[in-house]
């Protein structure tokens, strides 16, 4: 917050986040004193009227929000938020913290004449260390972007401990290959307060912080990372596969990354919310899971109007997804909870919505079994798993 205020911003916090509160504040320098309750002001700017707001940063399920709650805004609130949020005002609109559905992002820029939101990663130890350019080339799909100036970044494989050299991004198998991101630099932190043992754990003998973010680096099309926006954003860029802890699952001998299902998930029409998460199997070590909050839809988009269901997400998911990370099991619920970041506590979601390890194994048992008569029934067609109500 301190950049910001070294140079003269003002920075207005919103708490607890209330759409219509949003969108108001977005339009209210644009509508007349007498719609925003001030008096005339014999045509001058009244000092009570806000400055629109030229930046502003938010989670992917925010944006979700304002773009659901847009149509049905007050004509006069509807049009003002439309011009404060096209570039010449809202300068940049950026989302992180998760997977920004590639839906979410090009309705954004429909909505706001081009405004394109921008992607990229940090945390409270680093501040932001990757980022997409300014350019609108280099505001790429799924990506964060390149390690910005006076940030080194590199990926270390998680197995091996080797450091993933620029060149070596793909395997003798053609597969990508990812790391663990580490970061080294002036704006990297010192260690944490009174906490020598946490410090020591989480930087490597040479000096390099883990992140404990899984990423991968490949070359984007188009013009991107051509310098448009700087020396910097250049080359190969990284994206995000989750964190080492939580996103990534290992089904089978092969690593899914569930914040690439969960934006395969999120570009659905049906799906409102999702979260995509690793339960244990005997046969694969673990299998790949959704929890998922229906749209309105979804709620009749399944087989003779019923609720969207296993079946209807695996089928809309082949040829988007390879079969292996396709979720063998799916739960629909009311709701996910989130933290006041957006963020979902997945450890403890899987305790909610699955319940413990027996719990799993019974629920695997009767998935297998369905999925087997679903086969049958089908001729041969690959189920979906079990659909269940209820959880949040």
């Amino acid at each position: 917050m301190l950049t910001p205020l070294l140079a003269g911003s003002t920075i207005e916090f919103m708490f607890p986040f209330n759409v219509d509160a949003v969108w108001k504040r977005f339009a209210a320098p644009f509508m007349s004193d007498e719609t925003n309750g001030n008096p005339p002001t014999n045509g001058h700017t009244s000092s009570a009227t806000p400055q629109p707001i030229t930046f502003f940063t938010v989670v992917p399920t925010v944006w979700a929000r304002l773009l659901q709650t847009h149509s049905a805004l007050p004509m006069d609130i509807l049009k003002a938020s439309n011009q404060a949020i096209q570039r010449q005002h809202l300068r940049l609109n950026i989302s992180g913290s998760a997977a920004l559905p590639t839906p979410t992002k090009q309705a954004w820029s429909e909505l706001s004449a081009g405004n394109t939101l921008l992607e990229r990663f940090g945390m409270t130890e680093v501040g932001m260390a990757l980022s997409c350019g300014l350019a609108d080339e280099d505001r790429i799909d799924g990506s964060v972007g390149w390690p910005l100036p006076h940030v080194e970044a590199r990926l270390v494989d998680p197995d091996t401990h080797e450091e993933i050299l620029p060149g070596q991004d793909t395997g003798p198998d053609g597969k990508e290959r990812s790391g663990e991101i580490q970061l080294r630099g002036p704006t990297i932190f010192k260690g944490y307060w009174r906490n020598p043992e946490a410090t020591k754990k989480e930087f490597t003998p040479d000096g390099w912080f883990r992140t404990g973010d899984i990423a991968v680096r490949k070359p984007v099309p188009g013009g991107a990372g051509q310098g448009h926006s700087g020396s910097w954003a250049t080359g190969p860029a990284w994206f995000i596969h989750g964190r080492k802890s939580a996103d990534i699952i290992k089904t089978g001998g092969e690593k899914v990354s569930a914040l690439e299902v969960e934006r395969e998930l999120l570009s659905l029409p049906q799906v409102r919310e999702c979260a995509v998460v690793g339960l244990p199997s005997e046969a694969w070590g673990q299998k790949v899971a959704a929890i998922v909050v229906l749209s309105a839809a979804g709620q009749t988009a399944g087989k003779g109007g019923k609720a969207w269901g296993a079946m209807d997400m695996r089928r809309a998911l082949k040829g988007r997804l390879v079969g292996y990370k396709i979720p063998q099991d799916l739960k629909v619920v009311e709701g996910i909870e989130r933290n006041a970041m957006g963020k979902v506590n997945k450890k403890e979601l899987v305790s909610v919505v699955f319940g413990d390890g027996e719990r799993i194994r019974r629920r695997s048992e009767v998935v297998a079994a369905e999925r087997a008569g679903l086969r049958r029934g089908a001729g041969g067609e690959g189920g979906g798993g079990v659909q269940g109500q209820g959880g949040k």
